[in-house]
């Protein structure tokens, strides 16, 4: 996992990089919120969505829903970057539709979008 802080519109934020899995449970979320804050001080992160076991996008799991709690009881906002139109079942569709509404986890397909996005929260 390679993370690197940059600055947009004053806002500092993590885009992390990297082949594997790092996120596929609660405490691996959590560890991974510790390592970002860490190395960055940022609590705007940018991630790919091959970073994310595949149950995180299984919503019968409830993976996702425990994991993205973390995130917004530890206030960082997460854009996940990838494409989503792969994913056929209409509950995870319009959960992503649901959270691309708010402000705290947004769903995109670039990054550079999600940098976008995440420097005017």
């Amino acid at each position: 996992m390679n993370i690197r802080k940059i600055s947009a519109n004053g806002n500092e934020i993590a885009v992390v990089d990297g082949d594997g899995i790092c996120i596929s449970d609660v405490q691996s979320a959590l560890d991974f919120m510790v390592s970002v804050d860490y190395e960055t001080g940022s609590h705007s992160v940018v991630i790919r969505k091959e970073a994310f076991s595949e149950d995180f996008f299984i919503l019968s799991t409830r993976i996702a829903g425990e994991i993205l709690q973390k995130f917004i009881t530890y206030q960082f906002k997460l854009a996940i970057v990838g494409d989503f139109s792969i994913y056929t079942s209409k509950p995870l569709n319009d959960f992503i539709y649901e959270c691309n509404k708010g402000r705290d986890i947004l769903f995109v397909s670039t990054e550079e979008d999600a940098i976008e996005k995440l420097s005017r929260v």
